[in-house]
């Protein structure tokens, strides 16, 4: 993305109407949303390389509806592990931003603590700057 393609999306996120997509189910959510979704979990195998393929696959066909489109979405929500596939032979961001005019956000969260002394915190971010290079590298 150029430094203008990120201004733009800045302004578009500051200023214009909208909501944003959550299309970040990662690992623990997958299998309830593929089900939802209407694939069998005998389809995939549960981690593996074969449930992310299913779950950029359901992901691609939302993205490439119609009516997934800037009008109306801000931006998306998105795993890494989608953030690093391609959409239509682009980059899924660039993708995003380039034909549906949606600003790319990378899910960076790994979760939940487990709740102690009646707080819940956030679980530790490894490999942060690794990860946030990965996505701007792939728009």
């Amino acid at each position: 993305m150029t430094e203008h393609d990120k201004m733009l999306m800045l302004k578009k996120m500051c200023h214009a109407d909208g909501f944003i997509a959550a299309l970040d189910q990662s690992g623990g959510s997958t299998p309830k949303a593929l089900r939802l979704y209407g694939i069998k979990d005998d389809a995939y195998e549960v981690g593996e390389k074969s449930m992310y393929d299913c779950i950029h696959k359901m992901r691609t066909r939302i993205m490439t509806s119609p009516k997934f489109n800037g009008d109306r979405i801000l931006g998306a929500i998105l795993f890494a592990d989608t953030m690093n596939r391609e959409v239509e032979g682009l980059p899924t961001a660039e993708y995003l931003w380039k034909k549906k005019n949606v600003v790319p956000i990378l899910k960076v969260d790994k979760g939940l603590e487990a709740e102690k002394d009646g707080v819940q915190l956030m679980k530790p971010i490894p490999n942060l700057d690794t990860m946030c290079d990965a996505a701007l590298a792939n728009g």
